[in-house]
């Protein structure tokens, strides 16, 4: 438990086991030492928080990593999917590994970036559970192939008219106008509202398939609206 930050202590958790009929006294020996059940209830998304999110555990590690500290210390059914699940929900995890996605379809070539703000990428991720406070359940990102500076933003929904006053309120406004923007097909990028928006503010939309991750200097092909 060196250098490990937990929320309770051995006696709390036998405490718990003790108040669950079902499980009380049960154990996991299939490593040693032996490591204590923990019951349903709080305390399991409690240990996943404390060994994924804070600071003086690593924050925000790898999904192998996490569930490799978790088992070498506690055990429930399910474990597994749990810290994935938890993993895949958590928004820094998100904003900072932002899925990207593969070209196929009628495709035609273009050169990388010569410049900064020349070339980026827009994605919508989620939902996110739980919901926020604020009611958002999705982020959308903005990444510059170039430089991969990103934007993100918490969101209520994935509309295309929630990514129209992303990409006025938190991009043009706060920056500049970009070159080109490089989308998938979804409805929230593929409406009237979006073209007419890119028409206006003079940006060529991009579209792709799933396509695997960019490099500097790299050349990718996509289909040009």
């Amino acid at each position: 438990m060196q250098n490990r930050i937990i929320p309770f202590t051995y006696e709390q958790l036998r405490e718990l086991q003790h108040q669950d009929e079902q499980t009380k006294y049960m154990m996991m020996t299939k490593s040693l030492p032996q490591v204590p059940f923990v019951p349903k209830g709080r305390i399991r998304p409690d240990i996943i928080k404390i060994y994924h999110d804070t600071p003086a555990n690593g924050a925000h590690f790898c999904r192998d990593r996490a569930i490799h500290e978790i088992q070498q210390r506690y055990f429930w059914p399910n474990m597994v999917a749990d810290i994935q699940n938890h993993i895949k929900s958590c928004i820094p995890c998100l904003q900072n590994n932002h899925t990207r996605r593969k070209p196929s379809g009628a495709l035609k070539p273009i050169k990388p970036p010569e410049g900064i703000w020349q070339l980026l990428t827009m994605d919508f991720h989620g939902p996110i559970t739980p919901t926020t406070r604020q009611g958002n359940k999705y982020i959308i990102t903005l990444t510059d192939v170039l430089s991969k500076f990103v934007i993100t933003k918490a969101v209520r929904d994935c509309t295309a008219t929630t990514a129209a006053h992303f990409i006025m309120e938190d991009v043009i406004l706060k920056y500049e106008t970009p070159k080109c923007i490089l989308t998938d097909n979804g409805t929230h990028f593929t409406a009237s509202m979006i073209s007419e928006l890119f028409k206006k503010i003079g940006v060529t939309h991009l579209y792709s398939t799933p396509y695997h991750p960019m490099t500097n200097g790299q050349i990718e092909r996509y289909k040009v609206s």
